[in-house]
């Protein structure tokens, strides 16, 4: 499989420069630039990302080019860029000021491949305190800026090239075509890497790992167990089983719909009640992490019961997607943010089991895509993200099925007024929290001291940044009369207009 390697500085847009590529249907990694792969016949080109680094400083990241400059296509953002200068004999400065935000690019040389059908001029993004002052013998200027002379150059002889701006973002407004420029016409890609070419191969793939083994699933109704479930179950047919968990911190009837979803499906899934156990292990828990902590240890508990009763079971199936696995191998280690119960946390350790992880390769989008081309419904597959630890996570303090039951009614409605106004598609989560706060309200001439519901809903497209969306006040309001109205125990509610960061998406 044709393939584009990335090479990760420590740019917040390394993941976005892959996600990019992918839209040209082209595959592409992401690899730490100190741990290069191997690069064999199916390697058509690398990116050098950026980084929060300057070339000048003594522990900047150098990488080990010998055997891609010069034989591969090679292209420098941003911190590439300035290393393919400084590291060969350029000279890098600090800029006279920081050049950050929108910037019109000329092109200088509009017969080169890489600027091939971009406009005489054309708005970039810029992001970088450095720039390059004078660049080694043989490199040539193809684009610049008022500010920035090398703002993009070729090294003569080489298919090498390096930009000081970003392509990947939204803001350049033709870099999506610059990138097509690079990956498809100077690297030769074919982009034929679709959801439907990834079903087939991985399905094939499957088989043959697989063969006649039992593999067990943990589905949690959400896109990513989903989708691998299904292509699991188009590998291996009954001898995948899902246990679906119920912790009694689902959304309201979320147990029953789901299970009812998949049984249409055709998957064996056994569905397990374990309220019960959660709700005593949480009573009286307070503090975010442990209550994190608890509800992963209860789930690997009762998962591995339920498990141990299936019989010559060699595998266990995980719905990690590739934010995941790029985070665990990133250039700065692992992020001290993972959730503490992530990938159900020891169950591998715990069961003895081989790993198998069928959406390993793809962004959330490219799941929901795939679980498109397999044709599962658009109810499961546009559902929104759900936190692992349930409700737990949306009540803040301590845990009661009361306040369960409280946030569980509020959250419908909240959901149910979304998808019957028609903005749960423009959404990209949303949800309720229970404040660990009362206040004071009249209902029916009589003074309430009841509890206070926050509303969230935002924006993102994968969940590292993320804006709050301008729900209209007419929508708002009659959420918040029908909340009022009809959930006991509530007399206010608050709409977050807090967008991440600073904030994070969920409260807990």
């Amino acid at each position: 499989m044709e393939k584009i390697i990335i090479l990760d500085f420590g740019s917040q847009y390394t993941q976005l420069i892959a996600r990019r590529v992918r839209e040209l249907n082209v595959y592409c990694e992401i690899h730490p630039y100190n741990k290069i792969p191997t690069l064999d016949d199916s390697v058509r080109g690398v990116i050098l990302s950026g980084s929060p680094s300057s070339v000048r400083d003594a522990g900047a990241p150098i990488p080990q080019l010998e055997g891609i400059k010069g034989r591969l296509p090679l292209l420098g953002v941003c911190y590439g860029a300035q290393y393919l200068a400084y590291g060969y004999g350029g000279e890098v400065e600090p800029a006279p000021s920081r050049e950050y935000g929108r910037a019109m690019l000329t092109v200088g040389d509009a017969a080169d491949p890489l600027l091939l059908n971009l406009p005489a001029t054309t708005q970039v993004w810029m992001s970088h305190g450095d720039t390059i002052t004078a660049a080694p013998e043989g490199y040539r200027v193809i684009a610049s800026t008022e500010d920035v002379r090398f703002a993009a150059f070729r090294i003569e002889g080489e298919r090498t090239w390096g930009i000081q701006f970003h392509p990947e973002v939204y803001h350049s407004t033709d870099g999506k075509q610059l990138l097509h420029n690079f990956v498809v016409g100077i690297c030769g890609c074919a982009c034929s890497w679709t959801s439907e070419s990834f079903v087939e191969t991985t399905v094939a793939e499957l088989r043959a790992k697989l063969g006649d083994d039992k593999v067990v699933l943990g589905l949690s109704g959400g896109v990513d167990s989903t989708v691998a479930a299904v292509l699991l179950h188009r590998a291996i047919g009954r001898n995948l089983y899902c246990i679906f968990v119920d912790s009694g911190l689902l959304r309201k009837n979320e147990f029953d719909e789901v299970l009812a979803s998949y049984e249409h499906m055709g998957l064996n899934v056994k569905g397990v009640k374990a309220g019960a156990k959660f709700f005593a292990d949480l009573a009286g828990v307070s503090e975010p992490e442990k209550k994190r902590k608890i509800i992963g240890r209860d789930f690997i508990e009762v998962f591995n019961e339920e498990a141990q009763q299936i019989r010559d079971v060699k595998w266990l199936a995980q719905g990690t997607i590739y934010p995941d696995v790029i985070e665990s191998c990133s250039v700065n280690g692992p992020s001290a943010t993972i959730k503490s119960h992530h990938n159900v946390g020891g169950l591998p350790e715990k069961m003895n089991l081989r790993i198998v992880e069928p959406l390993r390769l793809l962004f959330k989008d490219e799941v929901r895509r795939v679980g498109r081309s397999l044709g599962i419904s658009e109810q499961l597959i546009g559902r929104h993200p759900f936190p692992g630890p349930g409700l737990a996570i949306r009540i803040l303090g301590d845990i009661t099925p009361e306040k369960v039951e409280i946030l569980q009614n509020v959250d419908k409605i909240y959901i149910d007024g979304l998808r019957a106004a028609g903005l749960y598609d423009q959404v990209w989560q949303a949800g309720a929290i229970l404040l660990p706060v009362k206040s004071v309200g009249v209902m029916g001439d009589e003074r309430t001291y009841e509890s206070c519901v926050a509303l969230r809903a935002v924006t993102s497209t994968d969940g590292m940044t993320a804006d709050w969306v301008h729900l209209p006040y007419e929508f708002l309001a009659d959420v918040s009369n029908e909340i009022i109205n009809k959930v006991r125990g509530v007399n206010r509610v608050v709409y977050d207009i807090s967008s991440k960061p600073p904030a994070t998406i969920e409260w807990e």
